[in-house]
This record gives C-alpha cells, sequence and structure tokens, in this order.
C-alpha cells in the first residue's frame, strides 16, 4: 500500500510538472501578430472585394480603435472595422462574437462578415448561413441618422432558435458603426457634435424633486408611460408586415380584448420610485445602485408576456431592449428584480411586475428621451417564428429635471472673437478608460465583502490551532462562513469558478492572451487570485473546501440530512481510491478536448452543476435541474459525492496543489498504526489507512485537527490526558501526609455517621 501511494505521489508530481511545462510553452508560443490587434488578424480571411464590389486592395490601419481603408486602384471606397473593437458583443458563450463590417465614407453599411464566435446555439443546430443571411439585412442602411439619435437603430429578421444571438450581432454592429460616425472619422463628421452658440445647458436628475404620489397622476404627467396593444392591433401589424405566413395564424380572441397592457417608469428619479415602490423599497434600491446606473420598472398586463422564457433557459430576457440614440441594451436576469406590487395609491394589479438596472457597460441618460422595444413573436405552426417591434417612448418630465448654463470663462491674455457673440466651449471630455477599470470602481463594495472574506478565510487558517481547540465555535465559524459563500458569493454575485475559466485561460495563452478579458469580471479575478496563491500554502482546500458555492451547498445540505438522522454511507477504501481518479480523467479529457475544440469542451463541461445551481439558481431546462438535483440527493448520503469523484475543477487545482511549501496539518505517531479513527471520520475519506493525508483530496475542514487536540476522542491525547492526571493525583496534598490516603467519612441523609463502640466479648 506504501508504494503504491509513492508511486500515486510521484504520478502526480510527474502531471504537475508537464502541466507547468505546456503552461509556459504556449506563453512562447503567443506571436507578435496576436498582439498586434484582432483587426489585421482577420484581415487574411477575407478579400476587399466582399465589402466593396471591384475593390482590390487594403491600405494600412487608421486611428485607435483601427479601421482599414479599402481601395479600388487609388480611389477610395470605404472603411473595414471589427465591430468587438468598438463596441460589446458578447453572447451565450461569454466570449465576444467577432464581425468585420464595411462602411462607405458616406455612412453606409456595405457588407458584414462573422470571422469568430463560441456560439453554442449556432455551432449545434443552426445552419451558419442562417445567421449571416440575417445580418446581410443591415446591408445598405444609412447609419448617420441613427449616430445622430434622429432614428431608431434598423431591425433584421430573427432566426429562430438563436433569437438573442442575432439581436446581440446586430446590436453589436450598429452602435460601433454609430461610434464611428459620431467619432467623425466616416460619414463627413455628420454625427460629430456641432459647436453650440450660446453656453452648454448640463441637464441633470433632480434628487432633491422627492414627493409622494398616486397613480393617475403619474400617468398624467408622463411619469409612467403605457404601450397598450389589442389583438386586433397586433394582426393587423402582422398583416401590414408583408409576411403572408404571419397572417395566416391570427392571435386567438376577440379584435377588442387585450394582447398586452405594458407601463415602464424611470424610478431613479425620488418621486417616481418613492411612490412606486415604497420607502423601503426605494431606499433598498439606492443602496445597490451603482454610480451611473438607472433602474426602471416595468410591469405587464395580458396574454403576452414581455419576460418570455429565453431567461429561464439562458438568463436573458429577450422580449424588451432599451434603446437611446443609436445604443441598446437588454437585461439579464442578474439586473432583474421580481415585484409582487406596486406601491403608488390606486395602482392597478399586474400579472407581471419587473425592476431592471441597466448593466454598467450601457449607460442610460435619465434626462434624454429613450424607449422600451417590445419584441412580439408569433409562431407559424412549426418550427418557424414572425416578429414584430414596438415601441413605448419614455421622456422624464421637466420637472425632475434640473438645469444649469454654466459661463465661460475667457483668460486675459486670450484675443477677443471676432464676433460680439458669446463664445461657447464644450464640457471637459469623459477621460475614456477601458471598461474593466469603470466595471473594478462601480463594484468597490462587491469587492470590498469579497477581500473581507478572504482575509477572515486567511485569519481561520493561520490561527487553527486556536480555532480547532474550540470544537463548538469551530463548527459553527465554518457553517456560518459556508452559508455567507453560498447566499452572497453563489447566488447573489454568482462568482462560482469553473473548469472553463482553466479551459479559456489556457485557450487564451494560444490564441491571444489579453488581461483585460479577465479583469472584467473582478471577483472571479481576485477568487483565482487567492485560489492561487491559497495553492502555494494548502494546496486545492481553500477553495474547495471552503469558497466553492457549489460545495457549501453540498455540505450544508449534508448537515441537514444528518441532523435529520439520514443514513451515511461509508464508501469502502477499495472502491474509493478507485473512484477519485475519475475525476482526473474527466479534467484531462476537458482539456485535451479544449486543445482541438474550446466550444466542445464548453458544451461537455456542463458536466458541472454550478451553472444550473448557483448562476441560474435552478431556473433552467429539466435536465439541467434534475442532474444538478440528483447529485445533491446523492450527497445527502454520500458527503461531497460530486467533490470526491466528479469534480474536474477540483482536479485541475490539485495537480498544481502539489508544489505547496508548508505542511501544516499536524500528525501523531500513532496516527493509522494502530489508530484510524481520522481516517474512518474524515468527511471525504482523505486519509489512507496508512495514516497520512492525500493532499490532493484533501478539502481542508479541520476536522481531524479538531481530533488531534480532543484528549476523549484521540486515543493518544486520551493517553497523555491520562497520565497527567495519574501525575496530578499522585502530586495531591492527601498522597503526601504519610501515605495514609485520605480520610473516609461515611455519611447518612446527608450528616456524618459516627460508629458505636463495639462492647467487648464477654
Amino acid at each position: 500500500m506504501l508504494k503504491r501511494a509513492n508511486d500515486a505521489r510521484n504520478l502526480a508530481t510527474l502531471a504537475a510538472v508537464t502541466l507547468a511545462s505546456l503552461m509556459l510553452l504556449c506563453l512562447a508560443y503567443i506571436s507578435p501578430a496576436h498582439a498586434a490587434g484582432d483587426l489585421q488578424t482577420y484581415l487574411p480571411k477575407i478579400s476587399p472585394a466582399e465589402f466593396f464590389p471591384g475593390a482590390d486592395r487594403f491600405g494600412p490601419p487608421q486611428g485607435d480603435p483601427p479601421i482599414m481603408p479599402v481601395y479600388r486602384g487609388d480611389q477610395l471606397q470605404g472603411f473595414v472595422f471589427l465591430n468587438s473593437d468598438f463596441a460589446n458583443a458578447v453572447g451565450y458563450s461569454g466570449k465576444p462574437i467577432h464581425m468585420l463590417a464595411g462602411i462607405d465614407p458616406n455612412g453606409v453599411i456595405t457588407g458584414v462578415k462573422l470571422v469568430d464566435h463560441k456560439e453554442p446555439i449556432v455551432l449545434v443546430g443552426i445552419p451558419e448561413a442562417r445567421i449571416v443571411a440575417a445580418m446581410n439585412a443591415l446591408i445598405g442602411k444609412d447609419m448617420k441618422p441613427v449616430a445622430r439619435g434622429a432614428e431608431s437603430p434598423p431591425q433584421i429578421d430573427i432566426v429562430s432558435g438563436a433569437t438573442v444571438t442575432v439581436l446581440v450581432m446586430s446590436d453589436s454592429v450598429v452602435r460601433a458603426a454609430s461610434k464611428l460616425i459620431r467619432s467623425g472619422r466616416v460619414g463627413g463628421g455628420d454625427g460629430a457634435p456641432a459647436a453650440a452658440a450660446l453656453p452648454p445647458v448640463i441637464k441633470t436628475l433632480d434628487l432633491e424633486q422627492s414627493e409622494i404620489r398616486d397613480w393617475e397622476s403619474l400617468v398624467g404627467d408622463g411619469s409612467l408611460r403605457r404601450l397598450h396593444l389589442g389583438i386586433g392591433d397586433v394582426n393587423e401589424a402582422f398583416a401590414k408586415s408583408g409576411n403572408a405566413a404571419a397572417s395566416q395564424y391570427p392571435e386567438p380572441g376577440d379584435a377588442s380584448d387585450d394582447f398586452i397592457d405594458l407601463y415602464a417608469a424611470l424610478v431613479t428619479a425620488p418621486t417616481v420610485g418613492r411612490s412606486l415602490l415604497g420607502e423601503d423599497g426605494y431606499r433598498r434600491l439606492k443602496d445597490v445602485l451603482k454610480p451611473g446606473q438607472q433602474a426602471i420598472v416595468v410591469a405587464g398586463n395580458g396574454p403576452y408576456s414581455f419576460k418570455g422564457s429565453a431567461y429561464v433557459r439562458g438568463g436573458i430576457f429577450d422580449r424588451i431592449e432599451i434603446l437611446q440614440e443609436g445604443n441598446s441594451t437588454r437585461f439579464r436576469d442578474r439586473n432583474h428584480t421580481r415585484l409582487g406590487a406596486l406601491a403608488a395609491a390606486g395602482a392597478p394589479e399586474f400579472r407581471e411586475i419587473g425592476l431592471f438596472v441597466t448593466p454598467p457597460e450601457f449607460t442610460l441618460d435619465p434626462t434624454q428621451p429613450w424607449q422600451l422595444q417590445l419584441l412580439v413573436q408569433r409562431s407559424l405552426g412549426g418550427r418557424d417564428k414572425a416578429f414584430l417591434t414596438f415601441d413605448l417612448n419614455y421622456t422624464l418630465p421637466d420637472r425632475y429635471i434640473r438645469r444649469e448654463q454654466r459661463a465661460v470663462t475667457v483668460p486675459a491674455n486670450a484675443a477677443a472673437p471676432a464676433s460680439s457673440a458669446p463664445v461657447a466651449t464644450a464640457p471637459p471630455p469623459e477621460v475614456d478608460e477601458p471598461l474593466w477599470m469603470r466595471i473594478w470602481r462601480s463594484s468597490t463594495v462587491s469587492i470590498g465583502i469579497t477581500g473581507f472574506m478572504l482575509a477572515a478565510l486567511t485569519g481561520i487558517f493561520f490561527f487553527q490551532n486556536l480555532l480547532v481547540r474550540r470544537p463548538v465555535l469551530y463548527t459553527w465559524v465554518r457553517r456560518g462562513y459556508l452559508a455567507f459563500v453560498l447566499v452572497w458569493l453563489g447566488w447573489y454575485a454568482n462568482a462560482q469558478l469553473s473548469v472553463v475559466n482553466v479551459v479559456t485561460f489556457t485557450n487564451a495563452l494560444v490564441t491571444g492572451f489579453h488581461w483585460e478579458y479577465f479583469l472584467a469580471a473582478p471577483l472571479i479575478f481576485i477568487l483565482w487570485a487567492a485560489t492561487a496563491g491559497g495553492l502555494l500554502f494548502w494546496g486545492r482546500g481553500p477553495f474547495c473546501g471552503w469558497l466553492c458555492p457549489f460545495g457549501a451547498l453540498q455540505e450544508l445540505t449534508n448537515t441537514v440530512a444528518k441532523w435529520l438522522k439520514v443514513p451515511q454511507i461509508t464508501v469502502p477504501w477499495g472502491l474509493h481510491e478507485r473512484l477519485w481518479p475519475v475525476k482526473y480523467v474527466i479534467f484531462l479529457g476537458l482539456f485535451g478536448l479544449s486543445l482541438y475544440s474550446v466550444d466542445m469542451a464548453e458544451r461537455f463541461a456542463e458536466i458541472e452543476p454550478f451553472k444550473t445551481a448557483i448562476i441560474l439558481k435552478f431556473a433552467r431546462q429539466w435536465p439541467f435541474v434534475l442532474y444538478a438535483v440528483a447529485l445533491l440527493v446523492i450527497g445527502l448520503f454520500i458527503e461531497r459525492f460530486f467533490c470526491r469523484y466528479l469534480c474536474p475543477l477540483g482536479a485541475a487545482l490539485a495537480i498544481p496543489g502539489r508544489i505547496r511549501t508548508f505542511e501544516w496539518l499536524r500528525r501523531w505517531e500513532e496516527c493509522g498504526s494502530p489508530c484510524q479513527r481520522c481516517a474512518k471520520e474524515c468527511p471525504v475519506q482523505s486519509i489512507h489507512p496508512e495514516g497520512h493525508i492525500n493532499v490532493n483530496e484533501c478539502i481542508y475542514c479541520m476536522h481531524c485537527q479538531e481530533l488531534y487536540y480532543d484528549d476523549h476522542r484521540c486515543p493518544h491525547m486520551i493517553q497523555v490526558r491520562l497520565k497527567r492526571e495519574k501525575r496530578e493525583a499522585l502530586s495531591s496534598p492527601s498522597m503526601r501526609t504519610g501515605g495514609k490516603g485520605p480520610a473516609t467519612v461515611i455519611t447518612a441523609g446527608g450528616k456524618p455517621v459516627v460508629a458505636s463502640p463495639v462492647p467487648p466479648a464477654t
């Protein structure tokens, strides 16, 4: 057995060295071409004529972000740009969707080409040609009116089964073109703001305008805006759309019946927020809003749901979209809070009420008009669907807006302007900083809480010997910490690490590493940094035993099961020893698969139930929910079943965890021979019968350290205690008085009994 254990340790060490060598090789493989910019990386995949007929060459890149001029001979035809250089385009995969788009000098889109994506919806079942055909609807669209805000962004035909992906792609190209035009680099600069003749008027939300108002007054002055559609209105709109198939499937019911009765309001305005949410609700909203974020209440009645079902499957609300000045955003489940009722006096009851907070990457100016766009879909009998959009236009009433006109100061030595008209200066431009820096600054509270959690865990580990001597205190400290990790870190902050992060990081080293991608999720980045540091001290234990929300869910549910007297199953050591390598096989399979196809590896990584149980809180398709629940049910009988035998992330952390520098868990010489108590009581059976701890499997729960110091359960400590008590008894004052021993007093009824003298024998 000892030889086999040594062989296993040597094999794990060899695997760790191999993995480290592979990572160094990947670092060396990063070529200058990847650092030069993604636009030039994708250009060899296309020809100039794909965007401009007759074009024969590309010119040198211009500006930052770069755009590539396209020529026919010496005549400029237009420019090609990469959408992800200008606008966010992250879909279901969590990775950017890269598209090249052509735009002529007048601001007209001339071509769109999908060059790289990781969307599982497109990779499985949906032909890419259908996606490209839908995107080609943008060709010929003039983007200058959109950039000025005079027109809404153009709508494209939705591909059934890939609604969100197509909408994200279209939105990204439109926003990228709008930003390019507003910068004045194309389109003749028509999108750039013109200089005003008067000092600029700065409009801000008046936070001092705060009162409680009833429903009718809010609707009357436009604080609440309404979109009412009857069944007849929707049927007529589909009939006029020119889609003959859609008109053949009218909505059932009378034409005067409601299809949807939709209301929207900006509750960031104090009066609107206090009136609709109530004092407590508005106060809670202010506590969670980050600088620059806005909050919108959407309420609806009728048979058509504005939420739809995509937010259950993928966590995104695909039926509503916020648009302002050519920019748009959709909400995800992390931006949404369900409300039961509205607090305003006279408010009707609604079938659905949602409170939505704008994501950090989208800036909504509350003082400017915006639109809530409703996507109405109609089934065409089979899998195909038809779509129409309806706009709910919203403008915040003037009573909630504060206006300030700043005076212009002219230096004393400046020359006077030729005209007598006052000179205007634009407000100072906002500093152009990376998105990840804005996200970190807006997440200071969450970052602070995470930092405090990690500091507390470090204190627990460094002072573990003091804590484990008090088993009751330690038990509640551990349970409380795991509960906080599950509820706040997992279900609230969605900071659940995954083997997908390992695969993505490794792939990024090969294909082009960018820190900005990993820094865009502050809590995930901090947890990975802490986990990497913990590997040097304690191996995989800090994350697997303390910081994994799904691991915490398993342990807490098993604790409840034990309290309810659910029988616990102890896996025989021989079987256990053959089951725990399964997770290493799974990890190596995923890692090897990622070298061939990252997309396929990410799909097979669904063996982790983390997304279902933690990120989406079981709001997912039933096969995923059934799988996650089955693992938790097994965990009621076998503690941390998934962690022990199936978790590929635990295996990925265990391999480099072999390089830990310190050994913090103490053992006695008697451990394993003859004493087996720690091995039998270890929750995850990470202690070998020989007595040594397998750090690859140890989750650092410290139960063995409780036993180590317990002089009533640990045989070694019991002997120490008995020797100490014997020594103390022999050194007591009664034993030092002539060796007669202590005097014996006989009592009866609590009183001493004096023996009567025995009469002498006659």
